[in-house]
Parts: structure tokens; C-alpha cells; sequence
């Protein structure tokens, strides 16, 4: 997906600057990296807040209209107010056709319904992770990746090394070697239920004749007790 936009140079900095700048609805940035000197920025602070929104745009190349000029960048940071949908501050770095990125990539989950964990045993999938770190050239960035849950089964787990990640399109671990993408586990109550039933339906048959024994051997309410008064009469 192509993302265009426009952004403005920024004359003056600081935090006084920047407040004042919030108030006429722009938002500061900077746009960094390349051979090119760091340039502050400013851009509309609506269109800024619906593109943010906008899942790829987070993860896609973008072209940064400047000065006249066409640049290619990635989002890198968003500095959102803490209590008001108002952004702060927002820094796009340049990038080179030619040099390899790493960027956040989003997963999205499919065919979980489906799955043998869901369809036979009721389980319940979690997304461990919701993004992946990746590394490739611009042109191979892909806008997400999918995570396939048709195989997964009860108990079981998907890894990264598990996902089929685009041509050109590497993983980037952070300490774990293959850390655990998604995985199927079975609710308790639902797994007790499960496994009782059957034994339950097996042990009924010889439970019913124990249960008839066992009334019968119980006295009655009008019967004489051994030793009881009459006994003593006697």
C-alpha cells in the first residue's frame, strides 16, 4: 500500500515553539538518517492522527513530500498525549534502496476456527506475540505476515520459525531462539468435563447394583434393633 504526505519545515524549535505549534493544529517532528542533516518538520495534525490509524502505516515505506521533493521514510516513533487523542511528536527516518531495514511487521491470524484445537477439543488459540521484528531491503517490506492456525492442535504451539515469511524477509530474534507465536490450550473445566465423561459412562453399569446392595442392607425404621429394649424385657 502507497502512503503519501506533506510536511512542512519547521523554522523554529523548543518546547515553547511546540505548544504553540500543537495550538494551530500542527504536529512537530523530525525526519533523520541518510548523508542528509537531520530536518525539523511540521505537519497537519488530523491527517497525521487518520493515517496513524491506519494499521500499514505503520509498517510501510512512505513518501514524505518536502521542500518540493519526494523522500522515502519509515515511522519510526509516536509520541501520543497521555490522556488526550492529541500526538506529540512524531520522527520519520530516511532510508536507503540499497541497505537493509529492521522494522515491527504485524501478524494477522487466520483459519483458527478451523484448526483441530478448536474444531475437536474446544481449546482456546492465544497470540503470544501481535509483531515481529524483520529484516530485509525497503522494496521487500511486506505490510504484515500471516500466521496459518489451520494444523495447530490442542496443547500445541506455533514458532517463528514456523511462519513463511516473504522472499528476502528475515526474522530478527531477541533472545530466545524460536519464540512461541501462538499456541492452543484446552480450559479447565472444559478438559475436567471431557475426560470424566467416559469414565463416568463406564462405571455407571457396575455402580447401580452396588448402590440397590447397599439400600437394602440399611434397616428400616420400624425394624428392631439386636440388643435393643426388647431384648432387656426378655
Amino acid at each position: 500500500m502507497q502512503f503519501d504526505f506533506t510536511a512542512f519545515p519547521r523554522a523554529t524549535e523548543g518546547r515553547g515553539a511546540s505548544r504553540r505549534l500543537r495550538r494551530s493544529g500542527r504536529t512537530p517532528g523530525i525526519v533523520y538518517g541518510g548523508p542528509v542533516a537531520p530536518q525539523p518538520v511540521e505537519l497537519d495534525h488530523n491527517a497525521l492522527f487518520h493515517a496513524l490509524r491506519n494499521e500499514a502505516f505503520h509498517s510501510s515505506i512512505l513518501t514524505m513530500k518536502l521542500d518540493g521533493s519526494a523522500n522515502k521514510v519509515l515511522l519510526r516513533d509516536v509520541q501520543m498525549h497521555p490522556f488526550k487523542n492529541e500526538i506529540l511528536h512524531v520522527d520519520f527516518q530516511r532510508i536507503d534502496e540499497g541497505k537493509k531495514i529492521r522494522m515491527k511487521v504485524p501478524l494477522h491470524f487466520v483459519n483458527g476456527e478451523s484448526s483441530p484445537a478448536v474444531k475437536l477439543d474446544a481449546a482456546i488459540v492465544s497470540h503470544v506475540m501481535a509483531d515481529i521484528d524483520v529484516a530485509c531491503l525497503p522494496r521487500d517490506l511486506p505490510e504484515f505476515i500471516e500466521v496459518d492456525l489451520s494444523t495447530l492442535e490442542s496443547g500445541g504451539s506455533i514458532h517463528v520459525s514456523a511462519l513463511k515469511l516473504p522472499q528476502g524477509v528475515t526474522a530478527v530474534p531477541h533472545g530466545k531462539t524460536d519464540p512461541v507465536v501462538a499456541t492452543a490450550v484446552v480450559p479447565r473445566g472444559a478438559e475436567t468435563e471431557e475426560t470424566a465423561t467416559p469414565e463416568a459412562a463406564a462405571a455407571a453399569p457396575a455402580a447401580e447394583p452396588a448402590k440397590a446392595a447397599a439400600k437394602g442392607a440399611e434397616p428400616k425404621a420400624g425394624d428392631k434393633k439386636e440388643g435393643g429394649k426388647d431384648d432387656k424385657k426378655k
